[in-house]
């Protein structure tokens, strides 16, 4: 038995924040960071969105469990009749779990302006602690309404382009994999893979008439992996992320060539379906795995991206002294759970070595 549902509202095109200010709440509680403060969009939305409205704007990049348990104070001081998110997959993780650890019920609202987390659809929130990358996973943290505003997107810089580009995806392709998808996440899934891969060089390349394409792909990506699943590539970014504080669209980017090569002895029909479906040839199963990795490779090459940990900064010997850490947190991330292959602690401390770059005794 297969089930989908989505509850959450997308509204989406250029202006389209503007639909806040027909659906009026009494006390809004808008959480950003410091940039969207200062800049003044964050007062722009709250008072769009509410009558009266108080700004948290302390959320940082990985934001703290701590942060979270500051934030859950403010809301249940504040008492809003709705929550805004304001920014990329931060400020969202941080505002769902800010309502969450509340106890409270306001009407969650998300607007993302990067295009990769797709946290606007999702049941997840990624919180740090103790080095540690932590997803929280409850259907309560799924957002009421989330809005696509494509004016938000015009001065995104290149490495954000790129960084967001690889987690749509990583999102994609393991969804496409993961052991709950379905047709309908496997549709989703498969444009929203197609429609990335196609528009990235294009997106970072500073054409904004791709950028709603791009930014409505990663909602789709999103939406498929919520469902369906994700796997041993993201428990795998989460835990380095944790360890070395690394972009987590950068660490997807390192690690899912990798990933495919191992996950391909059982899900190698799959992958070589998405394949075909983006325009990768390749008439063999074996032949349109091989093309796709390339292909994931080639792009990642094309937006600047690195190869290895150590061209991303990670030094042999921090890599060394953590490798346990890092394998046990990865094993014990929920992504592990939907996998196409059972992880084992041997199998992903060979993907981080494969991926390394200075070999395993460096």
């Amino acid at each position: 038995m297969n089930t989908f549902a989505c509850k959450t509202k997308i509204i989406s095109g250029p202006g389209a924040r503007r639909y806040l200010a027909g659906h009026k709440a009494g006390r809004v509680l808008l959480v950003t960071d410091h940039y969207f403060s200062q800049q003044g969009l964050a007062a722009e939305i709250a008072a769009m969105a509410g009558e009266e409205f108080e700004i948290f704007d302390q959320v940082m990049p990985d934001p703290s469990l701590a942060l979270a348990a500051k934030g859950a104070a403010a809301v249940k001081a504040f008492q809003p009749d709705m929550v805004v998110a304001l920014g990329g997959g931060s400020p969202m993780d941080c505002a769902k779990a800010m309502v969450y650890f509340s106890g409270l019920s306001p009407h969650l609202v998300a607007i993302p302006t990067t295009s990769g987390s797709g946290a606007e659809v999702t049941d997840f929130a990624i919180l740090t602690h103790e080095e540690a990358k932590h997803p929280l996973v409850s259907e309560k943290l799924r957002p009421e309404l989330a809005i696509l505003d494509s004016d938000l997107l015009a001065n995104l810089p290149k490495s954000l382009i790129a960084d967001a580009g690889f987690d749509v995806l990583a999102h994609a392709v393991e969804a496409i994999v993961g052991k709950n998808a379905g047709p309908i996440t496997d549709a989703l899934a498969s444009h929203a893979f197609s429609t990335a891969f196609s528009l990235l060089p294009a997106s970072y390349g500073g054409d904004p008439s791709v950028r709603l394409e791009v930014h409505m792909a990663a909602t789709m990506a999103a939406m498929a992996f919520s469902q369906g699943g994700l796997g041993i590539c993201h428990a795998l970014s989460h835990s380095l992320g944790g360890q070395f504080h690394l972009p987590h669209g950068r660490l997807n980017a390192i690690l899912l060539p990798a990933v495919i090569g191992i996950n391909a002895q059982c899900a190698g029909e799959k992958y070589a379906g998405l394949a075909r479906q983006a325009g990768i040839s390749g008439s063999a199963e074996t032949l349109a795995v091989r093309n796709l990795k390339n292909a994931l490779v080639r792009l990642r090459r094309e937006l600047g991206l690195p190869a290895t940990l150590s061209q991303a900064g990670v030094s042999p010997g921090d890599l060394r002294r953590n490798m346990q850490p890092i394998v046990a947190a990865a094993l014990a991330d929920p992504c592990c759970q939907t996998n196409p292959v059972e992880p084992t602690a041997g199998m992903l401390e060979s993907i981080v070595w494969e991926v390394a770059g200075h070999g395993r005794t460096a």
